[in-house]
């Protein structure tokens, strides 16, 4: 394995035959470091480069989220295809915008209560214990809820996704290829998502369900409300006005006539009740 020393920061930055000073000046200028696919085990200390905006450290062994603390400029952190257990050590990364886990094995979404400008989180394809699902901490929930607008939780065999209701602002969520399969569950939080623009649940058993696109079209509060919108889609496939029109034309339809035959039914009970008051022979229809 190999470790995060000075020689290594020197060799991604190309940094050849200069003096420590030199180097110890550039890191502090530096706002992009790239250490993807370095084979490093562990995060080590690269304090010195203060005024980092972006680091890479996907594709590595790194079981660890340490040694950050001093990235308080930090906006986004890529840190998928490693080997991470639990989300830790991120509290001092205050303006921490976009962070990447994908495919480690993290059993939950913790460690993110500090946080308060989260915007895209992707956690997707977690390595969990068999027959086990990805679970989220209520207290990460609450802080990312009017941050969040991107979330990816495919493939982690998520059953539900009511607890996730309170991320107000959500408006692009991909949860493919997991376990949701009632359609009840989803209306809950399609009422609460008022600003959701695409969403993406192929590979799910509820998508197996009768008419189950007619019904989130239907369902979706945002759909209705932008009707003229070009950017929502549904499982990749453009939601266009004149089906959600249709959708929303016959809905009201079915339930005009819903209504109709109960008042019709209620009708026809009080006048059975009325015979049966008054002693009235009733032929029976």
């Amino acid at each position: 394995m190999a470790r995060l020393t000075p020689e290594l920061l020197a060799r991604c930055l190309g940094h050849r035959d200069r003096t420590e000073e030199d180097l110890g000046q550039q890191l502090r200028k530096m706002t992009h470091l790239n250490l993807s696919d370095k084979n490093l085990d562990a995060i080590g200390d690269i304090s010195l480069c203060r005024n980092l905006r972006v680091l890479y450290l996907y594709d590595n062994q790194i079981s660890r989220i340490q040694n950050l603390g001093f990235a308080s400029h930090l906006t986004h952190l890529y840190l998928q295809n490693n080997r991470i257990s639990c989300i830790e050590n991120l509290s001092s990364l205050k303006n921490l915008e976009k962070l990447y886990l994908g495919g480690n094995s993290i059993t939950v979404v913790e460690g993110l209560d500090q946080l308060k400008e989260i915007r895209e989180l992707h956690i997707e394809s977690q390595h969990l214990p068999l027959g086990k699902k990805l679970l989220f901490d209520p207290r990460s929930l609450r802080s990312l809820a009017k941050s969040l607008t991107v979330l990816n939780i495919s493939n982690n065999n998520i059953d539900e996704l009511e607890e996730l209701a309170v991320l107000e602002n959500l408006s692009h969520l991909r949860a493919a290829d997991n376990q949701l399969q009632h359609m009840k569950d989803l209306e809950v939080v399609l009422n609460k998502w008022t600003k959701l623009r695409s969403m993406d649940l192929t590979g799910n058993p509820i998508c197996h369900k009768p008419k189950y696109r007619d019904r989130v079209v239907v369902q979706s509060q945002t759909l209705e409300n932008v009707l003229f919108s070009l950017t929502e889609y549904l499982d990749g496939k453009e939601i266009k006005e004149m089906e959600r029109l249709f959708l929303m034309n016959w809905k009201a339809s079915k339930a005009a006539r819903k209504k109709s035959k109960g008042r019709m039914t209620n009708e026809h009970a009080d006048y059975l009740h009325f015979c049966k008051e008054t002693n009235h022979f009733v032929t029976a229809l």
